[in-house]
């Protein structure tokens, strides 16, 4: 009897214990989350449309407007030069830079002309008796001949018997003859074209040299062009002496330059149009890297702002009291950090900087003079607390 009361009991306890724990779980309230409404601080600008003008980035390396490239066109020893021929050696307009040794060469374009001069004389006496009107002019001509000095033109014949007669005694041929060696012998001397620096030197003096031979390039330093590429729907708005923006490639520098050249032919590979800046400055150096800023044109009624602003639907986002929401835009042009666009009215209020997440609807607070609105009402609350202490 005793061991079924303790039976009895035992199960009386378990059966309310988990009836117990039931009513416990069930009389038990969950917690409610408290819904936080996120506020976000905004920079914004005040839009006010302009004329916008379009800057076209580009870069390129500087090459000298006037450069020659020296080539030897005869062959012979390098003779002489007005100064050292070396590369960073300036030169003066007609100063020799290479003299190539011409005696053998001379000698023969003297036998040349002693053999014209031989041939005239011949024929002298035949014109004093078949035509004693045109002896007189030819008879000139020889006395004027310096067989040191470049050969001076035949007389003009006056008639067709005349011209006749000069040409069967072979005149001209000679004459002509001459003159191509004397042309020749020009090459023999390269002189200074202009005021400039050799900046490549391949040959020194003494060295033989050979015919097509390259013998070192020169420049004016004076003068330089900077060739960049841009954009084919872009070339029809640069015009020749637009002026152009020029920095070194830290920016610290800045160089004033204007559009010299603009190429007809665009570019099948990269459809760009070539167009070459001219620029002048002391401190420049020839395959100096300048970036330039290209002006292509002028939009009425834009404002420029930050590329990220702009979504892929070509809205931005606007801020009304203290919600934003999107509008449409026009863009016009992108470049790396900015964006040109235009359908937005004076005065609308728009986001300075991206906001992440933003959305229509989505509440917000303007950040005013580098503080918040909530900050200035404490900042407010704190002067006039310490006004009435």
């Amino acid at each position: 009897m005793r061991k079924i009361i303790l039976y009895i009991l035992g199960v009386i306890l378990l059966v309310g214990a988990v009836f117990g724990a039931k009513f416990i779980i069930d009389s038990k309230e969950a917690p409610k989350s408290e819904i936080r409404k996120t506020v976000k601080t905004v920079f914004v600008d005040t839009v006010q449309n302009s004329t916008v003008p379009i800057l076209i980035p580009a870069n390129g390396n500087l090459i000298a407007k006037h450069r020659v490239e020296l080539y030897a066109e005869v062959q012979g020893v390098f003779e002489f030069s007005a100064k050292p021929f070396r590369a960073g050696q300036a030169y003066k307009k007609g100063q020799a830079l290479i003299k190539i040794d011409d005696l053998e060469y001379r000698a023969s374009v003297q036998s040349a002309k002693s053999n014209l001069y031989n041939q005239i004389t011949a024929i002298m006496p035949d014109l004093r008796l078949d035509y004693p009107e045109v002896y007189t002019k030819w008879q000139k001509y020889l006395n004027a001949f310096d067989i040191d000095r470049s050969v001076p033109s035949l007389p003009e014949a006056d008639s067709e018997k005349e011209r006749f007669f000069i040409n069967g005694r072979g005149i001209n041929t000679a004459y002509y003859n001459v003159k191509n060696l004397e042309e020749r012998l020009v090459k023999y001397s390269i002189n200074a074209p202009f005021d400039g620096v050799l900046i490549q030197a391949l040959v020194t003096e003494g060295s033989l040299i050979r015919s097509g031979q390259m013998l070192g390039e020169y420049i004016d330093p004076k003068v330089y062009e900077l060739q960049v590429a841009i954009a084919k729907d872009y070339a029809d708005l640069l015009e020749e002496g637009e002026s152009v923006t020029l920095t070194n490639n830290n920016e610290t520098q800045t160089y004033s330059g204007t559009v010299s050249r603009i190429n007809a032919s665009i570019d099948q590979a990269t459809q760009t149009v070539s167009i070459f800046i001219e620029v002048r400055d002391a401190s420049l150096k020839e395959g100096m890297y300048l970036k330039a800023k290209v002006e292509a044109k002028k939009v009425e009624n834009a404002i420029s702002i930050d590329r990220s602003l702009v979504n892929d639907k070509n809205e931005i986002f606007v801020v009304n009291d203290t919600i934003l929401s999107s509008i449409k835009v026009q863009p016009i042009y992108f470049s790396d950090k900015q964006a040109v666009v235009k359908g937005i009215p004076d005065g609308e209020v728009i986001l300075a900087k991206q906001v992440p997440g933003s959305y229509n609807g989505m509440l917000v607070e303007i950040v005013s003079d580098g503080l918040s609105a909530s900050e200035k009402k404490k900042d407010s609350t704190s002067v006039s607390e310490s006004i009435d202490q």
